[in-house]
This record gives structure tokens, sequence and C-alpha cells, in this order.
């Protein structure tokens, strides 16, 4: 009985000297910056950009805006007691970001 146990336990043993484990190739992951916006008086927001806020947001009230090197607005609004912000480009045409 002794040796079927031992003869058990050495075959099992040697199994699992094949149960090691794989490294897994790092994981890559992409993330997108976004361009640095600089802020800006809301005076220097185009014409454009104000009306379609307007159009998009009634009553919005434009608090900050920024502006990066494509010409592309981050505007700061709050409407009634909410906050918000939104993008746009130097046409009013709405960015997701």
């Amino acid at each position: 009985m002794k040796k079927l146990i031992l003869s058990a336990a050495i075959i099992l043993g040697s199994l699992s000297i094949y149960a090691t484990t794989t490294e897994a190739e790092p994981v890559k992951i992409a993330v997108n910056v976004q361009d640095e916006y600089k802020e800006v008086a809301t005076d220097a927001v185009p014409a454009v950009v104000k009306t379609a806020l307007e159009t998009a947001y009634p009553g919005a009230k434009l608090v900050k805006a920024y502006t990066n090197e494509k010409k592309e607005y981050k505007l700061e609004i709050s409407v009634g007691d909410q906050k918000a912000t939104v993008y746009s480009d130097v046409n009013g045409n709405w960015l997701k970001i």
C-alpha cells in the first residue's frame, strides 16, 4: 500500500512540473492627449461660436473660454445652476472629445 501511495505521489509530482505559467505580453495602452488649451477672454470668442452656443443652449452663460493651436474652443458654460464644458471649432461646429 505504501508503494502505491508513493508511486501516485511521484507521478502527480512529476506532472506538476509541466504546469508552469508563461509570462503574458505587456499590455500597450494608447492615450490621446488633448492639445493644451490656453485661456482667452470671452470677448475673443468668434461670433459664430457664440451664436452656435445660444442656439444649442438657450440661456447659457459663457463663463470661461480656452483655445488651442487648432483654433478649437473649450467653453465652460453655466445654465441656471448647472455647469458644463463644451468644445467647438472656429466655425461653431460642436466637437466630441
